[in-house]
């Protein structure tokens, strides 16, 4: 499955909203040495009950707007 999202650092509180057809992610880290891009797979996996190793970024690793893949076992 794959999902549209937009990453918001340094968000005040972490959140997962859907907005028409793709997740906002709301992150508390900054966008500084991949460290958002770690918390993002992190809250996705807990959102969606994947483990971490099962998501990945295909599209977006440098960018707010990511598409990612999640493949289930």
């Amino acid at each position: 499955m794959t999902i549209k999202v937009k990453v918001i650092p340094r968000a005040k509180k972490e959140k997962i909203e859907a907005q028409g057809g793709i997740l906002k992610v709301y992150i508390k880290v900054p966008a500084i040495e991949g460290r958002a891009n770690k918390r993002l797979i992190e809250l996705i996996a807990e959102h969606f009950k994947v483990k971490k190793y099962n998501i990945s970024i295909l599209k977006g690793e440098i960018s707010r707007e990511k598409v990612l893949e999640i493949s289930t076992p």
